[in-house]
Parts: C-alpha cells; sequence; structure tokens
C-alpha cells in the first residue's frame, strides 16, 4: 500500500541514504522539508510524487494541513551550535510537529535522537542533560518531553544512533567519516598507546536499511519502541590494532594511556577541555545494550566492522 511519508533533515547526511533508499525501493509518496534543494545530491525529480517543501522547521505550522494526512513521520533534521537556535529547533519545533500528526492517519513517527544521551543500560545518562553540549542537551530535554506525551501521540519509535559514519560524492559525510582521514596521518603515533575505552559505529546506509526495515513493519503495539543503532562494540585497542593491519604498521609495543596519562598530556600542551569533554575522558565506554543494524533484521549490511569502515574512507 502507498504511504504518505513526511521527512525532515533531507539535506543531511543520515537523510540523504534514507531518502534515496525509499526512493529506489519503495512507490511512498514522499513530503521533504528542505531549507535549501540545492543541498540535495539526490534525483528529487525522478518521480512525481517527491515533493519538495522549501521552510524551516520553525515554521512548520503552515503545514499543519498537510501533517494531518501523513502516514509515516520520519523526524531527522537538527541544529547543532547556538543555545537558542538549537533549543528552537531540536525542541520546541519537533514538539510542535509530532503534535500535528493525525494518530488516526499516522501509523509511526521514526524520531531521531543521539546515544549520547544515553547510558549502558539504555536509559537516560543525567550527565548529558546536566552538562552536555547545547545539542546533547536539547536532544535529552526533546526526549524528556516526547515521553511525557506520547500516549496522545501515533506509535513513536525513537532511533538514537552511535557514531555516524557516511558521505559520497553526491552525500555530504558526516563529522566522523570527515575526520577519519587526519586520524589516519597519525596511526604511526597513535599505535604505541592502548586505552580502555569502546564505542559503537553504524554507516548511514545501514541506518537507512534500519529505517527502510521499519517503514515496511509498522508497530504492532502503540507503546513507544526504542532502537539504538550501532554495530556490536568495539574496543579503542581492537580499532587500532585493526587499523595498524590494514596499513602494514608494526607494533612492538604499547604504552597504557592511563586517564592519569591522558591528564598529563591535558596539562602539558594546555588544552582547553569543557566539562562534557571531561566526562567523555573519564567515562571512557560508550556502550549500549541490543544495538540494531541491517544483520538483527537478517539484512546485508554495508558497513559492519572496522576493516569496511577503513576501506571506505
Amino acid at each position: 500500500m502507498k504511504k504518505r511519508i513526511f521527512i525532515t533533515g533531507a539535506s543531511g547526511c543520515i537523510g540523504h541514504y534514507i531518502v534515496e533508499k525509499l526512493i529506489q525501493n519503495t512507490e511512498h509518496e514522499l513530503f521533504l522539508l528542505v531549507r535549501n534543494p540545492d543541498k540535495l545530491g539526490f534525483d528529487y525529480n525522478s518521480r512525481p510524487d517527491i515533493h519538495i517543501l522549501q521552510g524551516n522547521l520553525r515554521d512548520i505550522n503552515q503545514f499543519k494541513d498537510l501533517l494531518s494526512t501523513i502516514n509515516i513521520g520520519i523526524l531527522i533534521a537538527t541544529a547543532w551550535g547556538g543555545y537558542q537556535e538549537v533549543l528552537e529547533i531540536n525542541v520546541k519545533a519537533n514538539l510542535e510537529l509530532v503534535k500535528l500528526l493525525n494518530p488516526e492517519i499516522c501509523e509511526q513517527i521514526l524520531y531521531f535522537s543521539t546515544a549520547s544521551i544515553l547510558d549502558q543500560n539504555n536509559t537516560l545518562l543525567p550527565e548529558a542533560g546536566e552538562i552536555g553540549t547545547d545539542y546533547i542537551r536539547t536532544k535529552y530535554e526533546c526526549l524528556q518531553e516526547l515521553l511525557k506525551i506520547a500516549s496522545s501521540l501515533p506509535p513513536l519509535r525513537i532511533l538514537f544512533p552511535t557514531l555516524v559514519l557516511g558521505g559520497e560524492d553526491n552525500k555530504p559525510y558526516s563529522h566522523l567519516s570527515g575526520g577519519i582521514s587526519d586520524v589516519v596521518k597519525w596511526i604511526n603515533l597513535i599505535r604505541w598507546f592502548q586505552a580502555d575505552a569502546s564505542f559503537h559505529f553504524i554507516h548511514a546506509a545501514d541506518i537507512a536499511t534500519v529505517v527502510y526495515y521499519l517503514v515496511n513493519h509498522p508497530p504492532i503495539y502503540p507503546e513507544t519502541e526504542q532502537f539504538v543503532l550501532g554495530n556490536p562494540e568495539i574496543t579503542l585497542n581492537q580499532a587500532v590494532e585493526t587499523a595498524c593491519q590494514y596499513y602494514n604498521k608494526r607494533i612492538y609495543f604499547r604504552l597504557n594511556l592511563s586517564p592519569s596519562l591522558a591528564n598529563f598530556f591535558i596539562w602539558l600542551f594546555k588544552i582547553q577541555m569543557a566539562d562534557w569533554d571531561r566526562f567523555c575522558l573519564d567515562y571512557r565506554h560508550f556502550t549500549y545494550q541490543n544495538p540494531v543494524h541491517p544483520g538483527v533484521y537478517d539484512l546485508p549490511g554495508y558497513c559492519a566492522t572496522f576493516t569496511d569502515v577503513l576501506k571506505l574512507s
């Protein structure tokens, strides 16, 4: 059955992969809210049922009549810096948007948050709401507000991406992918250190595959669902060892980069660190329970291992 899907954030890294996946693999009618259509790298003229809505999320009320007819909302748009702007976009505008969706017609909302606001048990991390960046604090606040009103909304599925990779000639690069080449430049130094830390990562193409699956498998029950998007956790040491093997760099010995040694380097080089940066340095293990990736649904993954990350970079 053909569905009407409203998408924000289509011009971003994740948005590009999701929209392209839906264009190529479905016949759904797509409504894309974007500020600047010139930033879209996919062919939105390939089908007559792809509609570009040029506008700002702050002015979402102008689309209230359209939103009342939407079957699926995919909310990716976010603001990154300047507290007032991120508050307006990440909290107020998104809350206003979900309230304009008709629970009798809209079968699900896919709302993108961030795994940075969760602890290792997939529950809210208090420090994220207290000392997180503007982006993280507003994502924390929006989730709290969404959970308060979830019973009055269409079924809500909250997606928490971990470290996101992605980007091609016709797609913007994620912050992480944009910085991998800089890390590679330091591999001759990095290989001599080891540290107690771990993390998850996921490529935007694999996020698109998961979203495509969820679009085709709407919720059975009205309860709010949460999905941490990421491949199985990897330690920092495993990542370094994989990189050294990939670039044929031998490791003869390794120094333990303990918190005290890290603090010494921070002092020595007079590195300025915000409270959230300091917290992350001490927290070290940004890992979560039951991460979701294409393999969970028996679907092929695009970037499932750290070797894949290096190949793509």
